[in-house]
């Protein structure tokens, strides 16, 4: 009987100990954690991420949108009156222009020369000097019509001042016909 009660005693010990162990153990299912990823924002930044059983994807854009496009529209439908007579005038203009992300417009043309030049840049190179002449030829004929005559009645120095006046006119004609060009060449 005593060998009895001491293999019950134990037989009791043990699986009491078992069920302490089953009872006290953590039985919450192991779920594997998302990784965080600490992704950069900014104004122009934009990210898709895309999850499943077998990983993860990411797919990550500093700059977003790439271009800016601005679109604008005139519609003119204007009845004329005038001294010699009415008229009427339409007229649609339609202007669609792309910007980089800094503001500033794209003026087409990508490839570039050697020297590191694009197309749009050698047509405005080539369309400002021709208005910058047409503008000097304009200056010097008007200061030649109305000022030179006028300054160069000054004694001792009208001939002077009228030189002057001519040159005067030629560097403001220039001036001006290189912003009138440069407004009309969108450079």
């Amino acid at each position: 009987m005593k060998i009895a009660l001491l293999a019950l005693g134990a037989l009791i010990g043990i699986s009491h100990i078992g069920l302490l162990g089953y009872v006290l153990r953590d039985n919450t299912p192991k779920v594997k954690e998302v990784p965080t990823i600490n992704i950069p924002r900014g104004p122009y930044s934009s990210y898709r991420i895309k999850a499943g059983k077998d990983g993860y994807e990411i797919e990550y854009r500093a700059n977003d949108p790439k271009i800016l496009e601005s679109e604008k529209s005139l519609d003119l439908d204007k009845t004329k009156k005038g001294f010699f007579g009415g008229g009427t005038e339409k007229r649609t203009e339609y202007r669609r222009d792309q910007y980089t992300m800094d503001g500033t417009r794209n003026m087409g043309g990508g490839a570039t020369t050697e020297e590191g030049k694009s197309a749009k840049d050698i047509e405005c190179i080539v369309a400002d000097a021709g208005a910058r002449s047409q503008g000097a030829m304009a200056g010097t004929a008007i200061s030649a019509g109305v000022i030179a005559p006028a300054v160069s009645s000054i004694p001792y120095v009208g001939w002077l001042a009228g030189g002057w006046a001519l040159l005067l006119g030629q560097q403001v004609g220039e001036s001006i016909g290189s912003e009138v060009g440069s407004a009309f060449n969108d450079c």
